[in-house]
């Protein structure tokens, strides 16, 4: 076992290392770069613009907090239960990394768990690096991470995994990790200094909770207390958070022969596999909700719908919709997250709600929480060859009091 352990982890490191190969910034003729990485960023109107307006000001974050100004190491970890994406920086290998920074994530897609397979709007958890800078993209600016890892690979839909998961700006996702417009720019310029000095692999953690907070844990339990696969996933992530927490070092981190993770070869923990636990259906009469035929729903468009004042509103609005809908949870459930979709139409005028993942056998809060969302105004409708089009949004609003 060990023998093919070190065999597959050979194979996987020489796998990201020709992934990881950016394409030339700019040649000159005698076949040496004629720019820097930074340069060639700074060429495209986005990031130029942002390194015009915020490289100043984090240099000078930088030096508020005593650290060297750029960082030649940046470390990137996401926590999707508690909405938060930590920056850590350091500029010498033996060094320990410092956070730097806290953003809020605007948005979460799907629910706890890791991504399997095309079209479930998960956010992935494990352990990525970033193997994309997109300076033209339709959400702002974004960073890609290389899902699906060699383990995602292994436990994933064998045909259909799904790609495409970014760090990106414009506070929506459709199954990736969204700030605000200001906060990618931010850390565009942090991963563009960090490949600009060498740091080819700018290591992604993205774990399901902070295993820290004691809250988070107890959601955590309350999920998996049924579901040994689950509960055995979040254990080793635990494993990579817990190495860091102690040595601020990023882990080690191997994948077995199935598809484990394995974290500077920590032992696994023994698990005991739980009984199923039944519960019975509870029965209601269905609530009609608004729902029209639509006409010209483009999958690919120009420019996404816009809610009404835009991203930083719209994150405003699900985070007071989160609140409102705390007194519609079920007994027991002190926070959840519930993944809905609907259409933007032509007219801007969302309709056909659904909830895609919410409560078994929660259909008064389902019902709730489509009532209020079908209320939520009119936005500005999607464009393609700049002509209004119907758009399909998923959307996961997290329902907490705070």
């Amino acid at each position: 076992m060990q023998k093919n352990l070190i065999l597959f982890t050979v194979s996987l490191f020489t796998g990201l290392f020709l992934l990881a190969q950016p394409p030339s910034a700019g040649v000159s003729k005698g076949g040496s770069n004629s720019y820097s990485f930074i340069e060639y960023q700074k060429s495209f109107p986005r990031p130029g613009d942002a390194f015009l307006r915020k490289e100043d000001t984090l240099q000078k974050q930088f030096e508020a907090k005593k650290l060297i100004w750029p960082a030649r190491y940046i470390y990137i970890r996401s926590f999707k239960y508690d909405s938060q994406l930590e920056v850590w920086v350091k500029n010498e290998l033996s060094e320990s990394f410092r956070l730097f920074k806290t953003y809020r994530v605007c948005a979460l897609a799907g629910s706890l768990g890791p991504k399997r397979m095309q079209g479930d709007y998960q956010v992935p958890e494990g352990f990525y690096y970033i193997n994309e800078f997109n300076p033209r993209s339709n959400y702002h600016l974004s960073l890609g991470i290389n899902y699906p890892n060699a383990s995602d690979k292994i436990l994933s839909d064998s045909l259909k995994p799904g790609s495409e998961i970014y760090i990106h700006g414009s506070c929506v996702t459709v199954g990736c990790i969204p700030i605000t417009d200001q906060q990618i720019d931010e850390l565009y310029i942090l991963a563009a200094h960090a490949k600009d000095q060498g740091q080819d692999f700018i290591p992604v953690h993205i774990f399901p909770i902070r295993y820290n907070v004691e809250k988070s844990v107890k959601y955590l339990e309350t999920l998996t207390k049924d579901d040994f696969e689950l509960k055995q996933f979040a254990e080793r992530l635990e494993d990579a958070f817990d190495y860091f927490e102690k040595f601020h070092q990023v882990p080690v981190v191997l994948v077995g022969e199935k598809g484990e993770y394995i974290i500077n070869e920590a032992s696994p923990k023994k698990i005991k596999p739980l009984a199923e636990v039944k519960q019975a259906p509870v029965k209601r009469p269905p609530v009609q909700h608004l729902h029209r035929p639509v006409d010209n729903l483009q999958e690919a468009v120009h420019q996404w719908p816009a809610f009404p004042g835009g991203g930083e509103a719209f994150m405003k609005y699900l985070d007071q919709l989160g609140k409102e809908m705390t007194a519609y949870l079920p007994k027991g459930v002190n926070r959840a997250f519930v993944q809905v979709e609907f259409v933007v139409d032509t007219d801007g005028v969302p309709v056909n709600f659904k909830v895609l993942k919410g409560f078994k056998d929660g259909e008064d809060f389902n019902d709730e929480l489509i009532s209020r969302m079908e209320k939520m105004g009119t936005w500005k409708p999607a464009t393609l060859h700049e002509k209004p089009v119907a758009k399909k949004m998923i959307q996961t609003i997290t329902v907490e009091g705070r």
